[in-house]
């Protein structure tokens, strides 16, 4: 599937990024004639079919992911900065590092999308009768026509990764859920097909970026001498957790 340890996703690196830009062109190229069949097909769908969707699509909102994460990050900030040196300052820098890690992992292709809504502004598929799949309004737009690319895809793309960097086991599952909540943009009427694989685009390579962008400060992660990625952990945050169950249960 993906490989976690490597730099760039799907074999992307700085010489061949042209070429594969250029494929997820023709892909999406490709998926702009089938875009409104699609759509309209998962719209019909009976009620009893498309109710999960509508459900599992609250997992590409961002809120529930940033807010606490910032919230733990300023609060951990703020507390490293009070304590003398020791075992639970270094414990709370790592708190500050994975909180702030999954924030900007989750946060900025959040931030990327939403800017390239603005820039395109493409009719979302209710407006599909008056206006057709590829009416724009550029720039100055509502949410009614910022249908390209999809925000709730890229950060669940996004979410699946950053967990998944820190927590291979559970990536599979995660992953899953997120390319279900991709699903739920087209079944529910939000987006087209083609503004899902962009999202997840975005989501997938903003994870990686950010991520690299860690690694070079050897911040939770480091780059190996084969130019792969390891996860360094969090050992302090480990030993506090386990001190902690240790004595709930003595």
């Amino acid at each position: 599937m993906f490989d976690l340890t490597k730099r760039w996703p799907l074999g992307l690196n700085r010489k061949n990024w042209p070429d594969q830009l250029a494929w997820l062109l023709l892909a999406l190229f490709v998926l702009v004639f089938v875009d409104v069949w699609v759509s309209q097909s998962a719209q019909a769908w009976p009620d009893v079919w498309r109710q999960p969707f509508a459900f599992i699509t609250d997992f590409g909102l961002s809120d529930w992911i940033l807010l606490p994460t910032l919230v733990v990050f300023i609060v951990s900030i703020v507390a490293h900065r009070i304590m003398r040196t020791g075992f639970y300052k270094r414990v709370i820098w790592e708190v500050a590092l994975v909180s702030s890690f999954v924030f900007v992992g989750v946060g900025l292709p959040g931030l990327a999308t939403n800017l390239l809504k603005r820039l395109f502004g493409r009719a979302r598929p209710e407006l599909f009768e008056q206006n057709g799949a590829f009416s724009f309004q550029h720039f100055l737009n509502d949410w009614t026509f910022q249908s390209f690319p999809s925000g709730h895809a890229a950060t669940a793309m996004a979410t699946a990764f950053v967990i998944g960097f820190m927590a291979p086991r559970f990536f599979r599952l995660v992953l899953l859920i997120s390319l279900a909540t991709g699903l739920s943009r087209i079944v529910i009427g939000m987006h087209y097909p083609t503004d899902v694989l962009a999202g997840f685009a975005i989501g997938l390579v903003g994870a990686f970026a950010v991520r690299n962008f860690y690694a070079a400060r050897r911040w939770l992660f480091a780059f190996r001498t084969d130019g792969s990625v390891r996860f360094r952990g969090a050992p302090n945050m480990r030993r506090a957790w386990h001190r902690l169950t240790h004595r709930a249960r003595a």
